[in-house]
């Protein structure tokens, strides 16, 4: 364990302090056992005696503790985990500003019912998905002798969807044979299986600030250190991604490349390449997460076209355009990787959602799919420039001229004061809002809104927004 030294002060308050400031960023954690005395000393080259000292002062200070012949441990136990501040004990709780975090956002859009306006959603309302289309391919599966509607499949899922999501790779110039795709449930499930895979407890993760909230819940369920890299209206701030992968290590870049959440960005290629130059100067994985590929009708250069799989996992989703219901994702990776994200999933759902799989193969074969989400595009192109009307005639102003897709990234008007606390009021009235805050580790973001145009037709979101907006 190499210490942090050279400062100001005695040898042993040096070590005092980097011991410190090491178990306040969770480098150490509650329980890890600390180099011994010997091992300590000779990795600073500093005395053994300055060790001793320093670790004397840390057991007095009650931050370490020693064991007979064991050696020095970090004090304490790590706690339960807990993703948000406080669960909401009543109704009226959800109002609270404070609780109006990542954890929040999730559990408002999933437990109020279908008169609530769903603004702040990343999913389509029923209205423009293929239910008639799902339902006839779930009959035909049921149909087919050959179907698979009672064990739990191979270990990386459904081979002909494999072949299709494989070949729908390659348009994009990934290459990816499907022995390389991992069928998931849902991006969610792949996301959190990469997380299992490449971090441990304490390890830094860079992801985009503002950026797609669900990250920092999973960050943090899996105890990781979030560095925020600021998003610009060209992209991530490529100059704070060098600093902070030079002063922190990070093991993943989790980001959308393509649309990104909340903003509708795209990275362009030249941004795209210098990315990937950086990955590989500082050594660290880019998750690419592209579950919006559908939404946009010109694809941009992706990172796993550009840079293969040496650097880069790529992850999609069915859950946005087909049905969130139907739990389909995969991951995209080298093979060795691949292979040890199946180990993962087996060991922790053990099965595949067979069913659903063969659904969507089905909807992708027979050409359904295509026309979906030509459709969707074209809901999307049509609803968008009414309700940016609408909403900049109440003083909100759109944060980029060149976003696509699903969202609408907004600034409040002057004097509004914070998001939260207008969410806070929405939930009140049955109306889901996602404000700046969840989608940002800083204070940056905390006057801007994210709606879904699909979901924010309804007058009463303008009449409510125009009421608070006064």
């Amino acid at each position: 364990m190499e210490l942090r030294l050279g400062g100001e002060g005695p040898l042993q308050a040096q070590v005092v302090a980097a011991i410190r400031a090491a178990i306040a960023a969770r480098r150490l954690l509650p329980g890890e056992k600390l180099p011994s005395i010997r091992r300590l000393a000779a990795a600073n080259r500093i005395s053994p005696f300055t060790v001793v000292e320093a670790y004397d002062r840390l057991a007095a200070q009650g931050l370490i503790a020693a064991r007979a012949k064991s050696g020095f441990f970090v004090a304490g136990r790590e706690p339960p985990l807990t993703l948000a501040p406080e669960a909401p004990a009543a109704p009226a709780a959800r109002a609270a500003p404070a609780a109006v975090d990542p954890v929040w956002m999730m559990r408002q859009s999933l437990s109020l019912d279908h008169r609530a306006i769903h603004a702040a959603c990343g999913w389509l309302p029923d209205a423009w998905l293929p239910e008639a289309e799902l339902r006839r391919a779930l009959a035909a599966v049921a149909r087919m002798p050959a179907a698979r509607l009672l064990d739990y499949g191979p270990p990386l899922g459904y081979l002909p969807l494999r072949q299709q999501i494989a070949r729908r790779l390659a348009a994009l110039e990934i290459g990816a044979p499907p022995d390389q795709v991992l069928l998931t449930d849902g991006a969610s499930q792949a996301i959190d299986l990469v997380c299992r895979h490449l971090l441990q407890p304490g390890d830094a993760v860079l992801i985009d600030d503002p950026g797609y909230f669900n990250y920092h819940a999973v960050l943090r369920a899996h105890r990781a250190r979030v560095l925020a890299v600021p998003y610009t209206a060209r992209g991530p701030d490529l100059a704070e991604i060098e600093r902070l992968a030079a002063a922190e290590k990070p093991k993943l870049y989790l980001a959308n490349p393509a649309l990104q959440n909340p903003t509708g960005l795209s990275l362009a290629p030249g941004q795209a390449h210098r990315l990937l130059n950086l990955a590989a100067s500082h050594d660290f994985c880019i998750v690419e997460d592209d579950v919006f590929r559908d939404f946009q009708a010109a694809p941009t250069p992706r990172l796993a076209a550009l840079g293969g799989f040496e650097r880069v996992l790529h992850l999609g989703s069915f859950s946005k355009t087909i049905s969130a219901g139907l739990r389909v994702g995969f991951i995209a990776g080298p093979p060795e990787t691949i292979r040890h994200l199946t180990d993962l999933k087996l060991a922790t759902s053990f099965g595949n959602n067979q069913v659903s799989a063969q659904a969507v193969h089905r909807l992708l074969e027979d050409g359904s799919y295509r026309k979906q989400v030509a459709a969707v595009r074209e809901r999307l192109r049509r609803a968008t420039p009414p309700l940016r009307k609408k909403l900049e005639a109440l003083g909100l102003t759109l944060w980029s001229e060149n976003a696509e897709g699903m969202f609408l990234w907004m600034k409040l008007p002057d004097g509004a004061g914070d998001a939260a606390h207008l969410a806070a009021r929405a939930i009140e009235r049955g109306i889901v809002l996602a404000p700046g805050a969840v989608f940002s580790p800083s204070s940056r973001w905390n006057r801007f809104l994210r709606f879904n145009i699909a979901q924010s037709a309804p007058p009463r979101l303008t009449d409510f927004l125009a009421e608070a907006l006064r």
